[in-house]
């Protein structure tokens, strides 16, 4: 989608983060842009910072978990913008994984967040973008995470796994159709994905501190370091206005992630050499 200008945009996870700086990239290009977030204070805020750049602003309350409440963000969005062209799946969390304590509710909520919260957004607006044959985009985010295996057995990875799959799938579907699909893939970006928690469902139970000798703790307190020295937002939301108009399936944003992927890629092929 090359013009944008005059388009709508939905973002999940928009109130913060990556989410905001897609808001605002739109913004700029001249879209109509409807921000969906769990969180009521930041997504006003949200909003009132991106109708400094454009009226056609605005946001809508939207728990990514539950379908019905992502089909009434959906309904909203029609109702204030009429035809969406650009649907990014954004909202994502974290807790905690590894071998040394197993959290049946983090990998309920991860999965729930970041995988189904996907595929509440693509039941919910990919028959409308069908529907009005202008042609659209789905920007799904997933991670570096879903590239290669360095969190270990994490429900993190797991769904962003899930979420690189969805979208290449998805987009073999959708080429004829004339919308494109993106599956982002960064690494460490400056957000407050560590502070997931502070949106946490209580159906989903507490979230357990971890004991500060084991590796997964180890592992918690260098992802922090690294987040808090990772990439701004504002050149990932760059790369993903990009990869919308040059209709590109897979957004990487860090130099030198090549480098992350080639140990697994040469162990699959490995493997697949000892069966010829």
């Amino acid at each position: 989608m090359r013009d944008l200008a005059g388009k709508t945009a939905f973002v999940t996870g928009g109130a913060a983060g990556i989410g905001l700086a897609l808001g605002r990239a739109f913004a700029q290009a001249g879209m109509k842009v409807m921000l969906a977030d769990i969180e009521t204070d930041a997504l006003q805020a949200a909003v009132k910072s991106l109708r400094e750049i454009s009226p056609d602003i605005s946001g809508t309350i939207c728990d990514v978990t539950d379908a019905e409440s992502v089909e009434r963000a959906a309904q909203a969005t029609f109702d204030a913008f009429g035809r969406v062209h650009v649907v990014c799946n954004n909202a994502g969390v974290a807790a905690s994984g590894g071998i040394d304590h197993i959290s049946l509710d983090n990998w309920r909520w991860v999965i729930d967040v970041n995988l189904m919260g996907v595929l509440h957004g693509i039941k919910s607006f990919l028959p409308h973008i069908r529907a009005h044959g202008e042609g659209g985009h789905i920007v799904n985010t997933a991670s570096m995470a879903g590239m290669q295996t360095g969190l270990g057995f994490s429900p993190y990875a797991a769904s962003k796994f899930a979420v690189v799959s969805m979208s290449e799938g998805l987009a073999l579907q959708l080429e004829p159709h004339w919308i494109g699909v993106s599956v982002l893939c960064p690494h460490f970006v400056r957000t407050r994905i560590g502070e997931s928690g502070r949106n946490r469902p209580e159906r989903y139970g507490q979230s357990q501190p971890l004991d500060p000798a084991t590796p997964a703790a180890a592992m918690v307190a260098e992802i922090a370091r690294q987040i808090e020295a990772g990439l701004d937002p504002t050149t990932v939301a760059a790369r993903v206005l990009e990869a919308v108009r040059e209709n590109e399936l897979y957004v990487f944003t860090h130099p030198g992630m090549r480098a992350e992927v080639e140990p697994r890629f040469a162990a699959i092929l490995a493997a697949m050499d000892k069966v010829q």
